[in-house]
C-alpha cells in the first residue's frame, strides 16, 4: 500500500523525459553517428576512447556520454568544471579505483564546461588517462585548441558537434507532442516561430514547449497560435555568448563582409551580433577599426563618420544610437577600399623593431639654442613652403646612413588615386633634383 503522506515526486523536466536512451533515437550529429562515421564505430568498436565534444549548447554533448556509458557498462562519473576542483576530481578517481576493485566495472569520468578548469586541474586527469583507470569525455563549447593543453588534447579524440537544424529541431518537437504533449497542436507559423526561438538548442526547444504546455493547461486552451506565444513568452535572444567562439565568428564576418563591399550581408551580421546581446560600444569600436585598417586614406570622412556614429550612439543610447552604427557600418561597406596605410604601418614597425637605432641628420634637427646652431643643428634644412610648388625636391629625410625605404603604396582607389598620382609627380622631381647634385 502506498503512503499517502509520502512527498509527491516532481515530475521529470520534458527534456529528461526524452533523453534518448540508445544512439538510434538521437537526433541529429549525423555526420558523427550515421552509418560508418566515427562515434558510430566507437559505439560499434567495443572499444572506449577517451574523447572531447565541442559544440554549441544543447546538442547533445552530456547525452551522448551517458550512451557510452550505458553501451559500454561503464560507471558514469559526472563533474562540473564551473562547481568543482582537483579535490573532486581526486575523489572522482578514487571512486573509479574502488568501483574497479569491487566490480570490475570501468569508470567514464565526464567533465562538462572543461575548458573552465585551469592547467592545473586539466593536468589532474592525464596519469590516470595514461594508466586506463579512467576514460575521460569532456565537454565545452569552446574551441579546445585555444581552452584546453596540448597534452590533454594529444590523449583524447576531439568530435565536432553542430547546432540542429529547423527539420531536426521539427522532428523532436513532433517527438514531444508524442510523448508528453498529447492534445496541444501548433500552427504553422507558431511552430515556426518555436523553432526560431530554439535557435539549433534542443534543450531551449524543449524547455519552451514544457512552458507553453503548462500556459496551455492553465488557460485551458489546445491551439497555440502566435497570438498565444508572443502573450505566453518573454523575448528570447537568440544563443550568443559574448566571450566565446560565436562572438568573434560574428565580428569576423562582419568585418569581412565590410571589407568585401557588401551592405546587406554587413548590415545583417551587425543586427545579428545587437539581437544577440552584443555591446554597441564595442561594436562601434570595431567599427571605427575598420575604417582605419580597410578603408583608411581611399575615403578619409570614413573614420569620421564612424567617430561620428559612435559619439551619437553614446548620446542617444539603444536603440536609436543603433541606427547611426549601422549607417556606418553600411558606409563602410560602400567605400572605396584600401588597406595600404595599414601595411605601411606594419612595414614600418616591422623594420623599426629589427633595425639600429640611427641617428637624426643634422639639417632636421631642432636647434633652439646658439649651442645647438653652432653644432651645425638645423644647418642647410630647406623650408618646403619657400621652395616651387612647396616641395624641397630632392630633399633626405631619412637617416644619412640608411637607404631611402618605400612603406606607403596608395592603392589607386578613391582618394588614394590622388595621392598615388601626387606621389609620383613627387618622386619624378626628386629624381630631376639629383641628377643637377
Amino acid at each position: 500500500m502506498s503512503d499517502l503522506f509520502a512527498p509527491a515526486q516532481p515530475a521529470a523536466p520534458l527534456a529528461e523525459r526524452l533523453r534518448p536512451k540508445h544512439i538510434d533515437e538521437v537526433i541529429g550529429q549525423s555526420h558523427l553517428l550515421g552509418a560508418g562515421k566515427p562515434l558510430r564505430l566507437a559505439f560499434e568498436s567495443g572499444k572506449l576512447h577517451s574523447m572531447i565534444l565541442w559544440g554549441p549548447p544543447g546538442v547533445g554533448k552530456t547525452t551522448l556520454a551517458r550512451l557510452m556509458a550505458s553501451a559500454f557498462d561503464a560507471e558514469f562519473v559526472p563533474l562540473s568544471a564551473v562547481l568543482s576542483g582537483v579535490k573532486d576530481i581526486r575523489e572522482a578517481i578514487a571512486q573509479a579505483g574502488l568501483t574497479l576493485q569491487q566490480s570490475g566495472r570501468h569508470t567514464i569520468l565526464f567533465v562538462d564546461e572543461v575548458h573552465r578548469f585551469n592547467k592545473s586541474q586539466q593536468d589532474a586527469f592525464l596519469p590516470f588517462v595514461e594508466q586506463g583507470l579512467v576514460t575521460f569525455i569532456g565537454a565545452t563549447t569552446e574551441n579546445p585548441s585555444f581552452e584546453l593543453n596540448n597534452a590533454l588534447l594529444s590523449r583524447a579524440q576531439v568530435y565536432v558537434l553542430q547546432s540542429l537544424s529547423d527539420v531536426e529541431l521539427g522532428a523532436l518537437l513532433e517527438r514531444a507532442q508524442q510523448v508528453a504533449l498529447q492534445g496541444l497542436n501548433f500552427d504553422a507559423a507558431a511552430r515556426e516561430r518555436i523553432i526560431g526561438y530554439a535557435d539549433g538548442d534542443a534543450r531551449r526547444l524543449l524547455n519552451v514547449l514544457e512552458q507553453l504546455h503548462t500556459a496551455a493547461q492553465a488557460a485551458k486552451v489546445t491551439g497555440v497560435t502566435i497570438e498565444f506565444l508572443d502573450a505566453t513568452l518573454a523575448q528570447k535572444l537568440r544563443r550568443f555568448d559574448k566571450g566565446g567562439e560565436a562572438f568573434y565568428d560574428q565580428i569576423s564576418a562582419l568585418h569581412k563582409s565590410v571589407r568585401g563591399s557588401h551592405p546587406d550581408a554587413a548590415l545583417y551580421w551587425l543586427v545579428r551580433m545587437l539581437d544577440g546581446g552584443a555591446d554597441p560600444r564595442y561594436l562601434a569600436r570595431r567599427i571605427v577599426r575598420m575604417a582605419w585598417e580597410d578603408i583608411g586614406l581611399a575615403d578619409p570622412r570614413a573614420m569620421q563618420l564612424c567617430n561620428d556614429a559612435a559619439a551619437t550612439y553614446e548620446r542617444l543610447g539603444s536603440p536609436e544610437g543603433e541606427l547611426a552604427l549601422a549607417q556606418a557600418v553600411l558606409y563602410l561597406a560602400v567605400a572605396a577600399k584600401s588597406n595600404a596605410g595599414y601595411v605601411a604601418y606594419n612595414a614600418a614597425r616591422a623594420f623599426v623593431a629589427q633595425d639600429k637605432s640611427r641617428e637624426v641628420p643634422l639639417h632636421l634637427r631642432n636647434a633652439p639654442t646658439k649651442l645647438m646652431k653652432q653644432l651645425d643643428y638645423g644647418k642647410g634644412y630647406r623650408y618646403a613652403h619657400d621652395e616651387t610648388d612647396g616641395y624641397a625636391a630632392g630633399e633626405n629625410y631619412f637617416p644619412d646612413d640608411m637607404q631611402e625605404v618605400s612603406f606607403y603604396q596608395p592603392s589607386g582607389r578613391g582618394l588614394e588615386a590622388k595621392i598615388a598620382e601626387k606621389l609620383t609627380h613627387l618622386r619624378e622631381l626628386d629624381t630631376v633634383a639629383k641628377k643637377k647634385i
